[in-house]
């Protein structure tokens, strides 16, 4: 299949890499220069307007992976062309902006999925069958903590602005805790959380610390954070009979590792087992695996739009109470 990608910063450059069997043959970015040198990496055509990726008869998938401004609008665009679309979290700045991306494609024969990633890492994959094996026994709680320290001059980049973000750390990489939480706990019917800007001189919060409760009693506890200095990941996953504690992604967030505690009949010690994935990070490649699948089997991708309104809500609804809690 062919695929157009839109925006080819840091992420379309990873999207670029991951697209396995299918092929890339257009690329667009408003900055002519990163267009030409990814277009160039992946001898392809390249130009500045998004409309000749998304218009363009040869291209049967378009990737999205501009600024959260700019995701719904090219969405929309795309399906109404035809396209199978995957679109980078959260998917749109608000939860106006999804639900008409939403509408347009329940009326168009096409797959679009949210990028959702995180649910495609090896230690993630494989916590998730240890879990829904039933050996760990009933989930009681998730304490999960993701961030990073930003760069020189963070607050001047564009996802400190409110106006073409949307929102700060949590909409950024708090969405991804949220969809993760979701995953193992399934829809929240309580949350609430205080979100700071403590650090960085911007419009957003640069920390956010939230609390999710569904109808079971279980427990989600976030911290999204702009001001880890030293990336961090690390996702544990509580439950009667042990636990799953997922940590690191590769790279710079260190090695992808999950250790799974399991409590003995007796209590004392746990027994201890470790796995390790120490090579490149294969998520994005496996995630698109699921939505050439999803296409070509007709069902639905993982991490659907249904999915990324639902953590959008949540979000938002963490913004409202924390705004109301000031």
């Amino acid at each position: 299949m062919n695929v157009g990608i839109v925006g080819a910063g840091l992420v379309g450059n990873k999207r670029a890499r991951a697209l396995g069997d299918a092929k890339l043959v257009l690329v667009a970015d408003i900055r002519e220069d990163r267009a030409k040198k990814l277009a160039e990496e992946h001898h392809c055509d390249y130009t500045t307007r998004w409309e000749e990726v998304v218009g363009n008869d040869s291209v049967d998938i378009v990737i999205v992976s501009t600024s959260n401004d700019y995701l719904a609008p090219i969405a929309i665009e795309a399906i109404k062309n035809g396209k199978h679309t995957l679109i980078e979290k959260p998917g749109a700045r608000n939860l106006e902006e999804l639900s008409k991306v939403i509408e347009v494609a329940r009326r168009r024969d096409v797959k679009v999925k949210v990028g959702f990633n995180h649910r495609f890492h090896p230690a993630l994959l494989r916590a998730k069958e240890i879990f829904d094996s039933g050996e760990i026994g009933e989930l009681m709680f998730i304490r999960a903590r993701y961030g990073h320290g930003g760069r020189k001059d963070y607050g001047k980049e564009w996802r400190a602005k409110s106006e073409i973000a949307g929102g700060g750390e949590m909409l950024d990489q708090g969405i991804h805790l949220v969809d993760l939480a979701r995953w193992f706990a399934g829809d929240f019917e309580e949350r609430i959380g205080y979100c700071k800007t403590m650090f960085w001189d911007m419009g957003v919060e640069d920390n956010c610390f939230a609390l999710l409760k569904n109808k079971r009693g279980q427990i989600a506890s976030l911290h999204a954070s702009w001001t880890e200095w030293k990336n961090l990941f690390s996702f544990e996953i509580f439950c009667k009979h042990g636990k799953l504690d997922i940590n690191g992604l590769g790279g710079s967030y260190g090695k992808e590792t999950l250790t799974y505690y399991k409590m003995k009949p007796e209590f004392g010690v746990p027994d201890k087992f470790v796995y390790t994935w120490p090579g490149k990070d294969v998520s994005w490649e496996m995630e698109f695996r699921n939505f050439i699948a999803a296409i070509k089997e007709n069902k639905e991708p993982v991490g659907t739009l249904h999915d990324a309104h639902a953590a959008m809500k949540i979000v938002f609804d963490i913004y409202k109470w924390s705004k109301g809690h000031e």
